[in-house]
């Protein structure tokens, strides 16, 4: 799946976080727990150098709790990386951002020198959720939808702390399909941006495979369907999902199942594991080289056309 969702704001936001970053003590990057790989934007890791960075995987008790913690595990592998477990229902989790930013930065935090930590997120993550949750009061706007800060602003944790809120980024070029669809599929990119059908039918390969169990119970199934139309069909002639003359509105359906994966109604779900993530990324490596290669060749042919 090709994103094709990629507001103005980011573009400048992008700018903003690499002159910004060479200013904070540490990164926190607020990733999806059902998500982890997918979540995480490839800029930051990239752009952060050596600074401790703290990885908060919100949304947790919509995930499955035994791949958050295999996902803890792999994250933290990599050098100067931290991470926790969040929920916006369990506030007293969110506020251990604060301590273990502490621990990760002795002999900062007292009087006018103050921890300066940037905050990152792709959109829909729950970003202004937690920032309202750190500051005990609404300072980050909040909603459903993606896309809601529009610009970088400093918040004051007034316990030593000061945050550097940014724009949910996405970035420009996502180059493994699945993360596309795993992206859709939780709400990141707006739905006018998506075909639900394709991304419900991609999401539904995966459920029927690693959650059967979960999709009888929700819909109420007494045998787990044979593939993605049948589960669609199965659940959406239930609900009334259907056209003139009884036909399926996959459509309807679609949108249903999306829906519920989001609000946790299937159950305690995560779309990727570290095993997958490994394997993407082979092959992403292998799209890479053949773009590579291909650009070679145009530029290898202009050049002999240009003698």
């Amino acid at each position: 799946m090709q994103i094709q969702w990629f507001p103005g704001h980011m573009h400048k936001a992008r700018k903003e976080v690499k002159e910004t970053l060479s200013r904070v003590d540490l990164v926190i990057e607020i990733l999806d727990a059902r998500i982890p790989y997918s979540s995480d934007n490839p800029m930051i890791s990239t752009l952060r150098g050596a600074k401790p960075f703290i990885k908060v995987l919100n949304k947790c008790d919509l995930a499955d709790p035994g791949l958050t913690r295999q996902w803890q595990d792999y994250l933290e592998r990599e050098k100067g990386v931290r991470t926790l477990a969040v929920s916006s229902t369990q506030p007293e989790r969110v506020r251990q951002i604060t301590e273990l930013c502490r621990k990760l930065i002795p002999g900062k935090g007292e009087g006018l020198n103050a921890i300066h930590a940037m905050i990152v997120g792709i959109p829909n993550v729950g970003k202004s959720t937690i920032i309202n949750l750190l500051t005990g009061r609404v300072i980050a706007k909040t909603g459903n939808e993606p896309a809601i800060t529009k610009g970088q602003q400093k918040i004051n944790l007034r316990n030593g702390i000061m945050l550097i809120d940014t724009p949910g980024m996405l970035w420009p070029n996502i180059e493994n399909s699945h993360s596309g669809y795993r992206l859709a599929a939780t709400g990141a990119i707006k739905d006018t941006a998506i075909d639900h059908a394709d991304v419900a039918f991609h999401t539904a390969e995966y459920l029927l495979a690693a959650y059967p169990g979960l999709l009888r119970e929700r819909y109420r199934l007494d045998a787990t369907p044979a593939g993605e139309y049948e589960l669609l069909e199965a659940f959406g002639r239930k609900r009334g999902c259907l056209r003139a003359g009884g036909h399926l509105d996959l459509d309807k359906a679609a949108k249903i199942l999306l829906s519920e994966l989001r609000s946790g109604a299937i159950g305690q779900v995560t779309l990727e594991t570290p095993a997958m993530m490994e394997r993407e990324r082979i092959e992403v490596e292998r799209i890479r080289e053949e773009k590579a290669a291909k650009k070679a060749q145009r530029l290898a042919a202009r050049k002999r056309r240009s003698r």
